[in-house]
């Protein structure tokens, strides 16, 4: 049983070194829903997109940062998100674009 354990501590940092590939294709926004405590937004792509909940998107138009979203509720073709921060001045509109967020190693 201890040399099992050392086998599996002796792994894990291999594992954990190896980086995850995931292609998600960024997702078109379709509507900003005004609601009472925050607004939604709703992209055009889902679960089968490669997104899921939890994810965090920047929203982008023309090159430009307009800001982040949580995603909240996920369907296969269709996801709904929470509004995390603007730019300045900005506000998410359809039309934007979101594409997650990595991680620059």
């Amino acid at each position: 049983m201890a040399v099992l354990a050392v086998v599996t501590l002796a792994v894990a940092p291999a594992l954990c070194a190896m980086p995850v590939v995931r292609t998600v294709a960024p997702a078109p926004v379709l509507a900003v829903q005004a609601a009472r405590a925050a607004d939604l937004v709703v992209l055009g792509g889902g679960f089968t997109a490669g997104l899921r909940q939890g994810m965090v998107c920047r929203v982008t138009r023309g090159g430009s940062e307009i800001g982040d979203i949580l995603l909240v509720d996920l369907r296969s073709d269709a996801s709904t998100a929470l509004i995390l921060n603007l730019a300045p001045g900005q506000r998410i509109q359809p039309g934007d674009t979101a594409a997650v967020k990595t991680r620059q190693v």
